[in-house]
């Protein structure tokens, strides 16, 4: 197939275009290949790049420890929140029971002076169990309270060490 007379005009233009830089290329390929970086920079480079590698990998174990730890964290939380609901379910559970029990003996009184004993001492009953709930949330949110402030300074003690 025959090159149209445009095709073979650009060529030549492209090859003198060519010509004309050959002497200007050539030079800077001499230049290029008798440079010589001195020893000492390539050390500098060499030790440069151990050095960044280490950094990197440094930086890779901390934020592993880093995902580990809200990852522990984040399970834990969850495990207290289900451990939470489960004591939230058992009490309510533990109070419907209670009432109904207090509906079968009140059920029972035979006189109004009975019946206001039976509901006085129920009443009673779960002011007494109200209290002991109240005291244990106040000694379990302060357990926790105490075990977070403790894993915090822990965490913030063994990133310190390592960013030292």
């Amino acid at each position: 197939m025959a090159k149209k007379p445009s095709e073979t005009a650009a060529i030549s233009a492209v090859e003198t275009v060519k010509q004309a830089f050959a002497p200007l290329t050539e030079a800077v390929q001499n230049i290029q290949n008798n440079i010589q970086v001195p020893e000492a920079a390539r050390d500098f480079v060499k030790k440069a790049a151990t050095t960044g590698e280490e950094r990197a990998a440094a930086l890779h174990a901390n934020v592993e420890k880093a995902t580990a730890t809200v990852e522990s964290a984040a399970v834990s939380v969850v495990n207290e929140i289900a451990s939470v609901s489960r004591n939230l379910q058992k009490a309510v559970h533990d109070d419907v029971s209670a009432f109904f029990a207090n509906l079968g003996k009140l059920a029972s009184a035979k006189c109004p002076s009975e019946a206001m004993q039976i509901h006085t001492d129920y009443l009673r009953g779960r002011g007494e169990v109200a209290v002991s709930r109240a005291k244990a949330t106040s000694a379990y949110v302060s357990d926790k309270v105490q075990s977070g402030v403790k894993s915090v300074q822990d965490n913030l003690a063994q990133y310190g060490k390592t960013a030292a």
